[in-house]
């Protein structure tokens, strides 16, 4: 089965050691802020194990940090699962919900939302605490990253209404799922929960800049592999195997072979681009605290692509064989239990 897939890597993401503390906050967090409504949401929530997944890519984070990364790591597969293809209301709710999302970092941080449902509350809670202390460059970056992702994320909703969301090619829906992964604001966190900028310099080189959409690719292209099954099951055809047993024909096998096989081409770039980072950094006369901002940067792009692919092999979230409530709701069109769009 596809989640049962492996890479090798050439680098292991740690563990934060504040995982069980912070575990255990961010769940009643999320009960409390209303992100699930149901013991049945509650448990699939749980079966997720989310705050694996932040433990592992955001790995030296404080106590405090990796709750509130926990916390924002949560709405957006929240935000994710609230998607109801069969609803063109359900659409239009959806893109509502999502520009609101995106105006929240463009606001003073701690503005209450205009749109307000759990999912904006709890965003504008946390992004307060997720942008303290961090520059104006720094915040607008990752408000740019943020927007991208969620404004690929309702022309997904708007293609699966229109019954255009298996027209995608290869090339589009790479390029497609690129934004939809949202690793660009994710690496961006990394230097929140450490407390440093990789300077603007860097970030504008085509070095950077390719590395870090090559590593979006390969992230983006392990989860469709490893997702592939509950896709599959959801007929979601979001889904790099389901482009190419479309657009190639052949069995299931080779469409998975093939999304194996791209894969492992953007991970070797994105390594052959790694090893010229020092360069890169002579090439623009860095001093050594700038070099060392520039290594902690690459290690945030490293902890992604370790930390997201271990805790995808686990995951719940991505287990193929499901009964019970969260079965039927996926069925149903939607991934969630809990409507978090609603009052």
């Amino acid at each position: 089965m596809p989640q049962d897939v492996t890479f090798d890597l050439p680098f292991q993401a740690p563990v934060s050691k504040h995982l069980a503390h912070a575990r255990e906050r961010h769940l009643r967090w999320v009960w409390e802020m209303g992100l699930v409504r149901s013991q049945a949401g509650f448990e699939e929530y749980q079966s997720w194990d989310l705050p694996q997944a932040a433990a592992r890519t955001y790995p030296y984070a404080s106590a405090e940090d990796m709750v509130v990364l926990m916390n924002w790591f949560s709405l957006a597969f929240l935000f994710d699962d609230q998607f109801d293809s069969g609803s063109p209301d359900r659409a239009d709710r959806i893109a509502e919900v999502a520009r609101e999302l995106i105006a929240t970092p463009l606001r003073p941080a701690g503005t209450a939302p205009r749109v307000v449902c759990p999912i904006t509350v709890a965003w504008a809670e946390v992004w307060a605490h997720l942008s303290d202390g961090m520059s104006l460059t720094w915040k607008t970056r990752f408000a740019a990253s943020w927007g991208r992702f969620l404004v690929a994320h309702t022309e997904e909703v708007d293609l699966a209404a229109e019954g255009r969301a298996g027209t995608l090619g290869i090339e589009e829906y790479a390029d497609f799922r690129r934004r939809t992964v949202g690793i660009h604001h994710s690496i961006d966190a990394g230097e929140r929960s450490r407390g440093f900028e990789v300077p603007a310099q860097v970030q504008a080189h085509e070095l950077m800049v390719r590395m870090r959409d090559l590593a979006a690719d390969t992230i983006g292209f392990m989860n469709d592999i490893h997702s592939f099954e509950r896709e599959k099951r959801r007929g979601d055809g979001h889904n790099l195997i389901a482009v190419l047993h479309r657009e190639r024909g052949g069995t299931w096998e080779q469409a998975a072979d093939e999304a194996y096989r791209m894969t492992t081409r953007c991970l070797e770039e994105y390594l052959a681009l790694e090893a010229r980072v020092p360069a890169m950094c002579q090439e623009l006369g860095l001093g050594a605290e700038q070099r060392d901002q520039v290594r902690m940067g690459v290690e945030a792009i490293q902890h992604w692509i370790s930390g997201n692919y271990e805790w995808a092999l686990t995951s719940g979230r991505y287990a193929a064989a499901k009964e019970g409530p969260a079965a039927t709701a996926e069925l149903a069109g939607r991934g969630s239990l809990d409507d978090l769009l609603a009052v």
